[in-house]
């Protein structure tokens, strides 16, 4: 008898503007799985977090967490192969982590938000693939650019290099499972059919099939 097909978990990480809804769009089309998007049209926190960083950073990773924790359980429970933009990593290694360096969080509500994060993770199955975007600040802020979001567009340089600092720092220790690092700052997988073949196929190898 054959054997069922075993469901998937593939996460796709990377920095504000690398790429990282596209890619996960793309990916899930191509190979039939069910894709889970970071909320942030209709986070009510954005906005102000970033006119006020400082007043709203608690408010928001914690909004993230919630939203990111009730996804993983979800789609690891589902029996479905899913893709989801960023992961709930990210939201601790990354961007908390940077807020609280960078004095934007102090440090009891950065204590209560690791500690509430751990107990949370030890739940939850990591991905079978963590595939990373690595982009340049200057790729980051075409594509922010681009985009036009306009609670990104205030969004300053000196916090996306620290951000890419901690993606880096988090990238080289990252042991949860198999790993894919795509350079993506001269490729274009939306528009160039060849470059997302050639992502798929690494994809493939990296999951074994």
């Amino acid at each position: 008898m054959k054997e069922p097909k075993k469901s998937l978990f593939v996460a796709v990480a990377g920095n504000i503007g690398a790429g990282k809804s596209s890619l996960t769009k793309l990916l899930a089309d191509r190979f039939s799985w069910k894709p889970y998007f970071e909320s942030v049209d209709d986070n009510p926190y954005l906005p102000d977090f970033y006119a006020d960083m400082q007043r709203w950073s608690f408010h928001l990773q914690i909004y993230f967490l919630a939203n990111r924790f009730k996804h993983h359980k979800r789609m690891t429970e589902s029996g479905d192969s899913v893709i989801q933009d960023r992961s709930i990593y990210e939201d601790a290694e990354i961007f908390a982590r940077n807020l609280y360096d960078i004095g934007k969080m102090d440090e009891r509500d950065y204590t209560n938000y690791a500690s509430l994060f751990e107990v949370m993770t030890d739940y939850l199955k990591a991905p079978d693939l963590m595939i990373y975007l690595r982009s340049s600040v200057d790729h980051l802020v075409l594509q922010i650019s681009r985009r036009g979001r306009s609670f990104e567009q205030g969004i300053q340089r000196e916090y996306l290099e620290q951000l890419n600092r901690h993606y880096e720092n988090w990238i080289k220790n990252y042991r949860r499972g198999p790993l894919l690092i795509i350079e993506s700052d001269d490729i274009d997988f939306v528009n160039r059919s060849s470059d997302l073949q050639e992502i798929a196929r690494r994809v493939q190898q990296k999951l074994g099939q």
